[in-house]
Order: C-alpha cells, then structure tokens, then sequence
C-alpha cells in the first residue's frame, strides 16, 4: 500500500445483503449516515472533501464509494486510513450486495488495534444494516455521548447493562423494556455482545459502546427519527444519565 511509511498495513473485508436497493444503500453511506453512524459530508466527485480530512478516490454513484485519509491526527493511531465500499444489485435490483473494505497503517500495536476495529465495524455494519432495514429513507438526529473516565473500569459495562435493567439471559431479538432518561424505552435487542449493546424503538436506534474493553470511556451513540426528535436535549440527558451510573 502506497504511503504507509512506517506502521504495520492492514486489511478487514466484509460482505453481506441487505433489502435495499443500491441507490438506497448509497443514501445511507452518504447523505443518510446519520441513522447509522454519524453526519457525513461527501463532496460528490473524484478528489472531492471526504469525512474526516480525506479525500473521495472513487464516487461512482450507487456503485462504488472509496475515500482516503492520510492524515494521522484525523485518525488515532492510523498513519493512513481508506474505506471502499462496492455495491451490486441483487433480486431485480430490491436488495444489494454490498462489499466494505477497510485497510490502512496502524502505528501501535497492530493485533489490538485490528481487533478493536474490527468488532467496532460489525457492530457499524449491523447499525447499517438496522438502519436500511427499519428505518431507510427516514431523516435522523444523531447523538453522541462519552461517559467520565470511570466509565474505562473494566466492569463499567456490565453496569452499564445491569443500569439498563437489561436481564442476563435477554438475548437478539427479545424484546426489553429498559431504564433510560425520562421515561422507560420499549425496545428490541437489535445486538448484544460483551463490547456493544444495540436497542431498537419504533422512532430510534440506540447504541451501547463497551469501549472500557479497549480502554477507553464508555459511549452512548442515539438515531433519533421522531419528528420531535432534540439532539441537544437527547445529549444531556444521556449525559447526565453517565455522570451519574459511574459517579
């Protein structure tokens, strides 16, 4: 890989169908990404502003999608970081074959690093998958909210869960209802693991980040498509809600 100087290169392939048509799939991984992961804003060309300092290197709309960071402060612990995304059509073009590759430079220690990106990126690629599935097509307010630095215990996500009120032997697909600020969610879970947490309600999409695992705080990540849906308000709730569980 051209450009990776020093660092270890790496590369994590993922494949999987969706019920969406690409031109669907292709909203969601530009101007929809709020539902699933966070704001993004492409500028629609070859060579054109990508996401976090990068720069497009392929935009064939609803086809092929690829952009380049090289920049290591935009990206910790990665001297060079692309994401490619292939999409074909399959059943007549109502469902998409979708193909996400993403390589680079770590600059640490490259089996942790690839490790914690790599579950990061199931969990991320099932949000997408949740997102085309439930909600497509639907305008979202995205929320992101990071614990104190008591939340990187290394329980601090069992007491996140047990916070929640989620039952021990409440697995995929089982429906919850959970403590949350303000008033109890009815949610299904979406995904649950001993990194992530995933809730699915009518209106939203709640994400549980486990990221005391790898060292870091946990976070709350929330799709609000509610037509009332407030990102401020959402923010602070959630916020206090942290401050308080690991206070």
């Amino acid at each position: 890989m051209s450009g990776s100087g020093t660092g270890k290169e790496f590369e994590m392939v993922r494949e999987f169908e969706v019920d969406a048509s690409p031109a669907e799939v292709w909203d969601a991984l530009t101007t929809g990404a709020a539902g699933w992961l966070r704001p993004l804003r492409y500028e629609p060309r070859e060579g054109g502003a990508a996401p976090s300092g990068g720069t497009v290197t392929c935009w064939e709309p609803p086809h092929r999608l690829t952009a380049r960071v090289e920049d290591p402060d935009r990206v910790p612990g990665q001297t060079l970081s692309q994401v490619d995304h292939t999409v074909e059509p399959r059943n007549g073009g109502r469902r998409s074959w979708v193909r996400y590759v993403r390589s680079g430079v770590f600059t640490g220690d490259r089996d942790a690093q690839y490790d914690a990106v790599a579950k990061h990126t199931d969990f991320r690629l099932h949000t997408l998958c949740e997102y085309l599935t439930h909600f497509k097509g639907r305008p979202a307010v995205h929320s992101a909210i990071t614990g104190p630095p008591a939340s990187a215990a290394p329980d601090a996500f069992v007491r996140l869960g047990r916070a929640l009120a989620l039952p021990d032997d409440a697995s995929e697909g089982a429906r919850v209802r959970v403590r949350a600020p303000g008033e109890p969610l009815d949610a299904v879970i979406d995904f649950r693991s001993r990194y992530f947490i995933g809730l699915r309600t009518d209106d939203t999409l709640h994400r549980f980040f486990g990221r005391n695992h790898f060292g870091l705080p946990v976070t709350v990540g929330v799709h609000d498509f509610g037509a009332q849906a407030d990102g401020k308000h959402t923010e602070l709730a959630w916020q206090d809600w942290l401050d308080h569980l690991y206070g």
